[in-house]
């Protein structure tokens, strides 16, 4: 890809599959590959089941890549490293959970949550400083600081994941995988968490990798978009680029589902049905993996895996009704 700005994160060819049994092997991450710059929000969307999930946990290394390689800052993620090398990896590299409640432990106070980290690396010299830490976190999610007493049950889904982002702030990381941060909120509060990370990412010079599958949201929030589709790619652009003028069908299908609030324009605009279920990750259709279900599928889909190309730039596609693959 044009590497036009600095590259924070490269995800190359990036696989992750999971054994069922022993014939069976779920491709969950089947050949990721894109950049992710630093200062940015990069948004993967696509539908539930697609590997999104799995992609954001194997490029923070919770999960060991199956093939293909994570680097950030030009360092390897899945190499052995020391002890050391691990420790400042996890302090630069955090993350947010979907459940902001099954994130939490409920047997520590909110205060002991967010000084894990801080205790882990050493940040805070004595117990005063510690808490003068906390408290800052505390107040720059928009929480007070008598909240470090209770327990994460005492509070409300919106302020769970206030909690999270602030345990993910502690340690000053320079990347952050979000992982569907919103999508367990009420809708109003999702705009609150969602500004508040805009606000944070400002102040801080924090890079997202911000997974979601809630179209309209990612819009807001991302400076380029990524659609995953059973385990890869199939369209990568700048932010509004994509949302006006998508090329790849399964793209377009997604957008026209969303509402729009002007119902003039809701009435006139034509909304493209995407029929059938999704394959299995277990045994993904031979050529393009969405050829089963897309209304502008060709002979050759059937036949060729579609190349990753830079249609226009920084606006790449993988289809065959695009360039020569």
């Amino acid at each position: 890809m044009a590497k036009t700005k600095e590259t924070l994160v490269e995800i190359k060819d990036l696989k992750r599959h999971f054994k069922v049994d022993r014939k069976n092997i779920l491709k969950a991450v089947d050949g990721l590959t894109f950049d992710i710059y630093k200062g940015e929000t990069f948004g993967l969307v696509g539908e539930s089941g697609c590997g999104k999930s799995t992609a954001g946990r194997t490029i923070m290394g919770l999960y060991q890549a199956s093939a293909g390689e994570v680097r950030f800052k030009g360092a390897s993620v899945h190499e052995k490293k020391s002890k050391r090398e691990l420790k400042n990896l996890t302090r630069s590299m955090q993350m947010i959970f979907q459940d902001p409640y099954a994130s939490l432990n409920p047997r520590m106070t909110v205060k002991d949550i967010i000084a894990e980290g801080i205790d882990i690396h050493g940040l805070a010299k004595t117990k005063e400083e510690r808490t003068k830490r906390v408290n800052e976190l505390l107040e720059t999610v928009g929480l007070n600081a008598e909240h470090g007493n209770r327990y994460p049950h005492e509070f409300s889904g919106g302020q769970r994941q206030r909690i999270g982002i602030a345990r993910a702030l502690a340690v000053d990381p320079d990347f952050i995988v979000a992982d569907e941060p919103i999508s367990a909120l009420d809708v109003s509060i999702q705009a609150q968490v969602v500004n508040l990370m805009k606000k944070l990412q400002k102040e801080r010079g924090l890079t997202y990798l911000f997974i979601a599958h809630d179209l309209s949201m990612v819009k807001h929030i991302s400076d380029r978009v990524g659609v995953m589709y059973l385990g890869n790619l199939v369209e990568v652009a700048p932010s509004n680029e994509l949302y006006e003028t998508p090329l790849h069908p399964y793209t377009q299908a997604l957008l026209s589902a969303i509402p729009i609030a002007n119902p003039q324009i809701e009435r006139t605009r034509e909304r493209i049905i995407v029929e059938g279920d999704v394959p299995s990750p277990i045994n993904p259709p031979s050529g393009c993996r969405f050829r089963t279900r897309c209304p502008m599928a060709m002979e050759i889909c059937s036949k060729i895996e579609p190349k990753f190309i830079e249609h226009e730039p920084e606006h790449w596609v993988a289809c065959h009704l695009y360039g020569k693959n």
